[in-house]
């Protein structure tokens, strides 16, 4: 049996599952997960395996990652649920709705196709490796040293969220950076070929995106025949930080269709 996944519950309502990306937490959501919360949703913001305050497993996969949220949904006594997934959290969803259709009422997946992904995350990897934490004493430190290696500043300020005290006078990451580090390929896996998901399903892509692409769009209807397919203005691959009121007008419209 899994362990039990860590999350953080906003709200009464019909429950709705949100999965956060890779390297990314829980916390990402919780703008978005109070407005779904205060209409009419009970919103769970779950940390994946491997992940914010999650467990640490060597293992790591789509199917054990589909399986973690089965093992967290029959724990919370939660027969179906809505399920929204950006990229990593995206996979995860696509798996859980293909193997399990019963269990989802609406799927959301945000700027993620159902396609296999070269690994792309060496360079935050290597950024990452950089940090020694016997140096390093404090947040504006950890930025100084990753902007040698990560120019982009929302990029490092997404990483270093994942910084937190492992004791009084030491900061860590909370992610498992050796097993992700050695899972980069599995990051990129796809689902099956032959899953199918027949239930009323939302791809939002940022115009901004190279993620989901127009020659994406067969392969989206294959697995997802019931698709719609939406386009998030003004957005990169963050598309819910970047645009984040387009991004819950059309969520929850959906949600509510």
């Amino acid at each position: 049996m899994s362990e039990l996944l860590h999350s953080n519950i906003l709200g009464k309502g019909q429950p709705l599952l949100i999965l956060h990306g890779f390297l990314g937490m829980s916390d990402n959501w919780k703008t978005l997960g109070t407005q779904y919360s205060e209409n009419g949703f009970e919103v769970h913001l779950i940390d994946q395996r491997n992940h914010g305050k999650s467990f640490h497993s060597d293992d790591f996969n789509y199917e054990l990652l589909s399986d973690d949220v089965i093992h967290y949904m029959n724990h919370h006594s939660i027969p179906s649920a809505y399920i929204l997934g950006h990229s990593m959290g995206g996979k995860t969803a696509m798996q859980l709705a293909t193997s399990h259709p019963d269990r989802v009422n609406k799927l959301i997946v945000a700027d993620i196709a159902p396609k296999f992904y070269p690994p792309h995350h060496d360079f935050i990897f290597n950024g990452l490796s950089h940090l020694d934490f016997d140096k390093i004493s404090d947040r504006r430190e950890a930025d100084e040293e990753l902007s040698k290696h990560i120019k982009e500043k929302g990029i490092r300020q997404f990483l270093l969220k994942n910084l937190h005290w492992v004791k009084k006078d030491r900061l860590g990451f909370r992610f498992n950076f050796e097993v992700l580090k050695n899972k980069m390929e599995e990051i990129g896996e796809n689902i099956s070929g032959l899953a199918v998901y027949d239930g009323p399903t939302l791809f939002l892509r940022g115009d901004r995106s190279e993620y989901i692409l127009p020659n994406d769009f067969a392969e989206i209807k294959r697995h997802f025949p019931k698709a719609n397919i939406e386009t998030i203005d003004k957005a990169g691959h963050w598309l819910h930080a970047e645009n984040p009121k387009q991004f819950y007008e059309k969520s929850f419209a959906f949600l509510n269709s």
